[in-house]
């Protein structure tokens, strides 16, 4: 028995609203993916532009740098004068680092380190690589969120004053005997040397036991000041025009 027309049109019709419906699936599968694909690649360019910015030397970086070095001269000076038992001459390495990447808080460290050694004290120059350290740390952590809260920013001056220790401990070997010539650090050394310690280890501890204070209070002083200074300041260094390394 041959079936009606109108069962006929009725199963075209259904066959062609089934293959519409599937490639209108296939169509809105399709947009999914080349949406994913597009922000997979947006991201990637995001990430891409981040690394870049890290290692960023801005124009205003770079005016930045003689205020940071005046900003670290200015506290060693005065806590040399009024005999702290802490060395405050990494604060503008610190805002540097924070303003404007670790490139720029590193330049600045280490050219206060080259001027105050051919100023004040000879030996300092050496130090530079201590400073540099503390720029690069500062600047990279400060770009991945360390400024966010503040446990972060306290955790921050921890890892920055082991950091300085350790960089610095070979160097108070060489130049000092392990000494850091800092009263309660040196107490330290002398009585871990009493008791038969290895020299780098009374070394380390003697750095150490002034370096943390030291870099926690540094790192505050520093966050502080960041976070006071107007917005339009701090988009300065974030908008300015990058020149690569």
């Amino acid at each position: 028995m041959r079936p009606r027309k109108g069962a006929r049109r009725g199963f075209f019709a259904e066959g062609f609203w089934a293959i519409a419906r599937r490639n209108g699936e296939a169509q809105r599968e399709e947009a999914r993916r080349s949406e994913l694909r597009s922000k997979i690649a947006k991201q990637e360019r995001r990430m891409e532009m981040g690394k870049k910015a890290l290692w960023k030397i801005s124009t205003a970086g770079l005016v930045l740098i003689p205020v940071a070095v005046g900003i670290n001269y200015v506290g060693k000076t005065l806590a040399s004068l009024l005999k702290l038992p802490l060395w405050l001459d990494s604060i503008g390495t610190v805002l540097g680092s924070m303003l404007a990447g670790p490139v720029i808080g590193a330049i600045s460290g280490m050219i206060n380190n080259i001027i105050y050694g051919f100023t004040l004290d000879p030996v300092s120059t050496v130090y530079f690589i201590t400073s540099l350290a503390i720029g690069l740390v500062v600047g990279i952590l400060s770009y991945r969120g360390w400024l966010k809260s503040f446990p972060r920013v306290l955790g921050l001056g921890l890892i920055v004053g082991v950091v300085s220790s350790i960089v610095s401990t070979p160097l108070n070997i060489i130049y000092w005997e392990g000494l850091t010539g800092n009263f309660w650090g040196d107490a330290l050394f002398a009585y871990v040397i009493h008791l038969n310690a290895p020299l780098w280890l009374a070394s380390f501890l003697d750095s150490i036991v002034v370096d943390v204070p030291d870099k926690l209070l540094t790192v505050l002083i520093g966050y502080f000041i960041y976070i006071g200074l107007p917005k339009n300041i701090k988009q300065l260094f974030a908008d300015d025009e990058i020149e690569e390394l």
